[in-house]
């Protein structure tokens, strides 16, 4: 596909897009911008727009993803409460993973590629199972370090997102494809504002 025929496609798909859709993806996009300036309300506003993402999927059909877009509501649930823990205490710092946490990392994407891959290879009539299954394994990942407050989950996210772009211009998404492009860099730029947060938080206990 060329790019006059890429921009082409754009722009007919930004037109052919429902303002439910656009909301779905502004709510997504404001997640991650919030996840990057690390304001819990990346929670509520995670959690609004994957309920909506959830509503969409099933009035397409796409029972499968409706259900991986569960496991987010479930996380971001998981990550707030988390997050906050008790009033009385103060909300979990960020820090780098340990030996026990990528253990964890290795085990839910393993098991979440197998899963997927197995369901999306025998019960859906996906043409990218593979890819697919890896895509959403690794973000799942992603997603767990995120509600542990790990500042790796912007490499997982990212990983997830770097196989993600080529799929969905395969697949003739390039508004998503776009949308996930801008994701990359904010994770990247979310990384590094993570890691002065921890630099800042161990110069204020020296």
């Amino acid at each position: 596909m060329s790019l006059h025929e890429w921009a082409n496609l754009l722009l007919q798909q930004m037109k052919e897009t429902d303002a439910l859709q656009w909301l779905a993806v502004i709510l997504g996009v404001a997640e991650v911008l919030l996840a990057k300036s690390n304001k819990i309300a990346l929670y509520p506003v995670g959690i609004a727009g994957t309920l909506l993402s959830v509503y969409i999927l099933i009035l397409a059909g796409l029972y499968a993803e409706s259900l991986l877009n569960g496991y987010y509501l479930v996380m971001s649930i998981y990550g707030w409460w988390y997050w906050v823990k008790k009033k009385n205490q103060p909300p979990v710092k960020i820090t780098y993973c340990e030996r026990g946490d990528w253990i964890r990392v290795i085990w839910i994407v393993a098991v979440g590629f197998i899963l997927l891959f197995i369901s999306l290879k025998f019960f859906t009539n996906s043409s990218v199972p593979f890819w697919d299954a890896w895509v959403s394994a690794t973000a799942w990942a992603g997603m767990w370090l995120l509600a542990k407050r790990k500042i790796e989950n912007w490499i997982l996210l990212n990983i997830s997102n770097l196989f993600a772009i080529p799929l969905l211009v395969y697949k003739k998404l390039p508004l998503f494809a776009a949308l996930t492009l801008f994701l990359f860099v904010v994770a990247i730029f979310g990384y590094f504002e993570w890691r002065k947060i921890i630099h800042q938080d161990k110069l204020s206990f020296a």
